[in-house]
């Protein structure tokens, strides 16, 4: 068994209040976990704890990435160590070029625009017009989402975390997306040939039409309340909600040690 990422009892505070607490997760590599629960829970600061932004302050715990402490490490290092992300509401990024910033993922020089960017951009029905424009400067959700993938296929990272991939975004983008974030995540590999792994938040769990994933938890209060079976938790969460999908599955889990 190959850990790709350890949490262990973390404690993450933003701006003085607690969000995260005390939260032990698992991720193997080659496994992709799908990430559950309401507004507000702390999935988004788990994600943003992981990534190291300033902001997200650990008061407990340890984050271990590839059997390599990074708790106190900054951002750039642990992208260095084969992070990446897609975010919910990635910012505008005036004067930076999506062409210019594919580059930068890629470890390529600025200015000009790659063929294998050109094309890599056309499977993402992007065109090299789109690569011109600014980053994220006026796009849709669905042009956001894209912009995102395509970042990432070209940063090309061990580990993805994707904040909320399904939302915002048509029938035609998620099915795409979805497509892509599969071959990311190595999902058209054996099991035993996958070297990536992936955190995915969701609230429909609309993407994992598209993305087979190993494992689902549901985060109640900055903690995660349960896991199970992807297909077994996103039933639950579609026909009694969040909390009651714990109850369940609690109980589940008590009958099974009481046998």
């Amino acid at each position: 068994m190959i850990m790709m990422l350890e949490i262990r009892d973390l404690t993450v505070e933003v701006e003085g209040k607690e969000i995260i607490k005390d939260l032990t997760l698992n991720i193997e590599r080659g496994e992709v976990h799908i990430l559950f629960g309401p507004n507000g829970c702390g999935k988004t600061t788990l994600l943003l704890t992981i990534l190291g932004l300033p902001n997200y302050e650990v008061k407990e715990g340890r984050i271990i990435f590839k059997g390599i402490d990074i708790t106190d490490l900054p951002t750039n290092e642990r992208v260095k160590l084969g992070m990446g992300i897609s975010f919910q509401h990635p910012p505008e990024i005036r004067g930076v070029k999506l062409a210019d910033m594919v580059n930068i993922a890629w470890g390529r020089r600025e200015g000009k625009i790659d063929e294998e960017v050109i094309e890599l951009a056309k499977r993402l029905n992007i065109s090299v017009d789109f690569l011109s424009r600014d980053v994220n400067l006026g796009f849709s959700g669905g042009e956001v989402k894209r912009s995102e993938i395509l970042q990432l296929v070209a940063q090309s990272p061990d580990f993805i975390m994707f904040d909320e991939p399904d939302s915002g975004v048509d029938i035609d983008n998620i099915e795409l997306i979805g497509e892509i974030m599969s071959e990311l995540l190595d999902r058209g590999k054996m099991p035993s040939r996958r070297k990536k792994a992936g955190l995915i938040i969701t609230h429909s769990g609309f993407i994992m039409r598209y993305i087979k994933a190993d494992r689902a938890h549901v985060m109640l209060d900055g903690q995660i309340a349960c896991s199970g079976m992807p297909d077994e938790i996103t039933e639950s969460i579609m026909a009694e909600g969040f909390e009651r999908c714990v109850e369940l599955c609690k109980r589940s889990e008590r009958e099974h040690t009481e046998r």
